[in-house]
């Protein structure tokens, strides 16, 4: 896919508010509330639902858990305990999906259609700044969990420090994660599975 350098700048992640029109040109004729009823949402197309579902439902699972445990509703113990594993769940499963789509699905669509090379290139720049989001989601987590042993201040500081950085992390997969179904979904729903190697 191309460098990142050549993403226009009001289409990277954290500042544009979905994909471009000419981008979008499939999803005018598969639009969202119809993807459920058509014939080519299995398989491959219902992986990727599914699979994008997962990581809002884990995002959202550890927005809850460190807000429990900043409101009291958790104590450091319970909460390292429910958070440590679906945390590193959570960025194991996000990275190596990144890289399968890099790698392998990316190309694939892009060579199927020409006409969203340019967004294929847009959700491999977003990949590039989850990867380093992830990364200090997990530094700050480590933190975090460090800071348990530590006495209420530290504990708050650190919380506070890490739950910013998971705000961040979620609200940029969640706009990745919308604007990659509204690029591969329809294209998929167009061409069906058999062309992707499905």
């Amino acid at each position: 896919m191309s460098n990142r350098a050549e993403i226009d700048p009001a289409l990277l992640l954290e500042r544009r508010q979905g994909l471009p029109d000419d981008l979008r040109v499939l999803l005018e004729n598969y639009p969202r509330e119809d993807w459920s009823a058509h014939p080519n949402v299995h398989g491959l197309a219902s992986m990727w639902l599914q699979r994008h579902d997962m990581f809002r439902e884990l995002g959202g699972i550890l927005t809850a858990a460190i807000g429990d445990y900043r409101e009291g509703r958790t104590d450091a113990r319970q909460f390292a305990q429910i958070f440590a594993p679906r945390l590193n769940f959570f960025l194991g499963q996000l990275d190596g999906h990144h890289n399968i789509e890099d790698h392998h699905y990316f190309p694939i669509f892009a060579r199927a259609e020409s006409r969203l090379t340019r967004g294929f290139d847009i959700l491999d720049s977003d990949h590039h700044l989850i990867h380093d989001a992830l990364d200090m989601n997990s530094q700050t987590a480590n933190a975090f969990l460090q800071a348990l042993q530590g006495d209420g201040d530290t504990q708050r500081y650190a919380a506070d420090a890490y739950a910013d950085q998971n705000a961040r992390l979620v609200a940029m997969l969640a706009r990745h994660l919308d604007d990659e179904e509204d690029l591969i979904i329809p294209l998929i729903l167009d061409r069906g599975d058999r062309e992707f190697g499905g």
